[in-house]
């Protein structure tokens, strides 16, 4: 309508009561006039502030409506990038992909890649990235999945394989078990027993806050509920004994009913527990969540189910409570999510209500499987198991991420193969101090037969290991990187183990550590003599170290003996303990010693004085540095292979020298390329 045939509508004020009225109830529940009206504020501004990829990673829309969509900004977005006017679809399509809902993340993965794939055009590489794994936890279909899966691991820099293997890593440091700084793991991955395990799957463990008591799901129970047996799930309790010894397990009588019940979580206090139980009249769905009160008489009553807020018609399990106990987080396969089953949460009012759950968002939950969330009872760190994260060893990985203030949380951390195996890691526990992990864990391609175990909390996994630790390693002679090594770290404080990793392709590592504390940095390879490095971490840091490389022959301006002497001098122990070191972080190498004289003197006498100064040398190497014999060879050959012709007194000192030659046997480096090769080893 033009400005010339405007015309004017006069409202009395009882109609527009009405017509008010009936705008608010309609309100509520059309999510069509929602998408309109944002449709008409888009117009107005369309340009982002700032492209804050925290503030894109909120995504506001993923508790409210389930798909969201715009068809006129959708056909904006689709001319734009077809006729590749790329500067203007990038903010159009940043505060498009930010309102995604649930079913986007499944159904528009191409605008998530495509707006990754811009983000990195413009140099933002580290939000591309996030990006780019965002499309990897979600896709399921629209974009080629293997080359997004390269340009990820390639642009954060790290995969599964950056960690070595620990079989490998065992057996490269069982040469030098008593004889050098860097020692094996001291964790063991300890079974907890027969007084707690059976022989049918035993899981979901729950700590007291003074670690004194554990209470556990198994299944080593059964009830007949048809013709034949089957496994119940039922509630165990163990108490310390103390020095990591627990009593027999007895079962939990005033919870346990022909249902099956699991997933425990202890409050702090002692007083309640939550837990799931299934198939029940008081269930909404097959599992649902239930808190219990500890009565005078010790016993557990006054049970009741969580109510609509938290339960729906699907499974609910695995509760756990935030440290100020007024946030519970469970997991969940309700229809809606992202994946097969998803993680929730759901907030205490001021009347001890549960409100509505929601979703805990696309960075923590994925396509496949999120379970068994833990919320550290000290940190406030989010601990849980998924099968669809990026960096894995098995099927179902332990993982970590930290609450922001936004509300928001980090990117999921893989807490490392000290852990998490082949096979599968799920239902866990952490104690108070973040000392011990206690966890189910399967035997590879085993799931019918969950025990307990218990193993030391590596590095990987404590609340507190958030200093930034990098590196790179340089060739001394050529400045470029070496990246054919592996890089270990001890905690010389605390002595919590740390996995090892290897050198990457630009010869940098990375670890996060816990600020404040000593460590020992060793870097070994077959290229390059050891680095070695003690350390106190004070903020992040970051190092730079360049070292000699190993050539097939070499000789070293230290080691040069007096005339007619056969005497080691000190100050050839430093570059001897070089040599020796090599050999013990390489054992398939060995090496030959050549001693020479010049040309004075006597020519047996000469042989005989060049063949114990290598003895001499041979012997130190074995004695010091922990090398058998035979892969040492000593050999003197006297005046007879002269560098130089001696005219003068630095010509005979140059030609009365040392050589070192290190070399791999044929069948070992064969045998080296199969063993790396060997998919087994991960």
């Amino acid at each position: 309508m033009n400005a010339n045939n405007q015309q004017t509508v006069s409202l009395s004020p009882s109609v527009l009561r009405w017509a008010l009225f009936f705008m608010s109830i309609l309100h509520p529940f059309s999510e069509g006039v929602a998408q309109k009206r944002q449709k008409k504020s888009a117009i107005v501004s369309e340009q982002p502030q700032n492209f804050d990829i925290n503030q894109l990673f909120s995504f506001p829309n993923v508790n409210k409506v389930r798909y969201y969509s715009d068809k006129s900004q959708l056909n904006r977005l689709r001319k734009l990038d077809k006729t590749g006017k790329t500067e203007q679809l990038y903010p159009l399509l940043w505060k498009y992909v930010s309102k995604f809902g649930i079913d986007n993340f499944r159904k528009d993965t191409y605008w998530l890649w495509r707006l990754a794939n811009l983000t990195e055009e413009k140099g933002a590489f580290h939000d591309a990235q996030r990006l780019y794994k965002l499309v990897l936890k979600h896709h399921h279909g629209g974009v080629d999945f293997q080359k997004v899966q390269s340009k990820y691991y390639k642009m954060a820099g790290r995969s599964p394989k950056d960690y070595v293997p620990l079989d490998y890593y065992y057996d490269l440091i069982s040469f030098r078990e008593k004889l050098d700084t860097l020692r094996p793991p001291q964790g063991i991955d300890l079974n907890m027993g027969f007084y707690v395990n059976s022989n049918k799957s035993d899981y979901g463990p729950s700590m007291s806050w003074d670690n004194q008591t554990m209470i556990f799901t198994s299944q080593r129970n059964a009830v007949r509920r048809s013709f034949d047996p089957e496994p119940n799930e039922d509630l165990f309790m163990i108490r310390s004994l103390g020095d990591g010894y627990w009593d027999e397990a007895v079962p939990v009588k005033s919870l346990n009913t022909p249902a099956n019940e699991g997933s425990p979580f202890l409050t702090r206090d002692g007083s309640k527990i939550y837990f799931s139980r299934c198939n029940t009249p008081q269930s909404y769905g097959n599992c649902d969540l239930f808190v219990a009160h500890l009565q005078a008489d010790s016993t557990w009553g006054e049970i009741s189910n969580l109510g609509q807020n938290v339960n729906s018609v699907a499974w609910e399990s695995h509760p756990s409570l935030s440290p100020t106990e007024d946030t519970l987080y469970f997991a969940s396969d309700r229809i809606g999510g992202f994946g097969m089953s998803d993680l929730y949460y759901t907030t205490k009012n001021k009347n001890g209500q549960w409100s509505k759950a929601k979703n805990l968002g696309p960075n923590i939950n994925t396509r496949g499987s999120e379970v068994s969330p833990f919320i550290h009872p000290e940190y406030n760190v989010l601990y849980y198991s998924s099968s669809g994260q990026l960096i894995n060893f098995g099927e179902f990985d332990i993982y970590k991420a930290y609450h922001l203030k936004n509300k928001q949380w980090t990117e999921p951390q893989n807490i490392g193969p000290l852990v998490n195996g082949r096979g599968s890691e799920f239902y866990f526990t952490i104690d108070k101090e973040a000392k011990n992990l206690y966890y189910a864990k399967s035997i590879e391609n085993n799931m019918k037969n969950l025990d307990l175990y218990s193993f030391p909390l590596p590095m990987e996994a404590q609340p507190l290991a958030t200093t930034k630790l990098k590196g790179q390693l340089l060739d001394s002679l050529s400045n470029t990187p070496f990246n054919d090594g592996i890089v270990s770290i001890i905690d010389l404080d605390k002595g919590v183990e740390i996995a090892p990793k290897y050198l990457r392709d630009d010869g940098t590592y990375e670890f996060d550590l816990i600020n404040e504390r000593k460590y020992l940095m060793v870097i070994q390879g077959d290229e390059f003599f050891r680095i070695e490095k003690i350390f106190t971490l004070q903020g992040d840091t970051n190092f730079t170290d360049a070292t000699r490389p190993i050539s097939s022959r070499m000789q070293f301006e230290s080691v040069v003996f007096d005339n007619n002497s056969f005497e080691l001098k000190s100050a050839m122990y430093y570059d001897l303990d070089k040599i020796g070191n090599f050999l013990l972080d390489n054992p398939s190498f060995k090496l030959k010693i050549a001693g020479h004289t010049d040309t004075k003197g006597n020519k047996q006498a000469n042989i005989e004085l060049s063949q114990k100064r290598a003895d001499a040398i041979k012997d130190y190497i074995e004695y010091f540095g922990g090398i058998k014999s035979d892969r040492i060879e000593a050999i003197g050959y006297g005046a007879q292979k002269p560098l130089v012709e001696e005219k003068t007194e630095a010509d005979r000192v140059l030609n009365r020298r040392v050589e070192f030659e290190i070399y791999r046997d044929a069948s070992a480096e064969d045998h080296r390329k199969n063993d790396e090769n060997d998919p087994s080893r991960w």
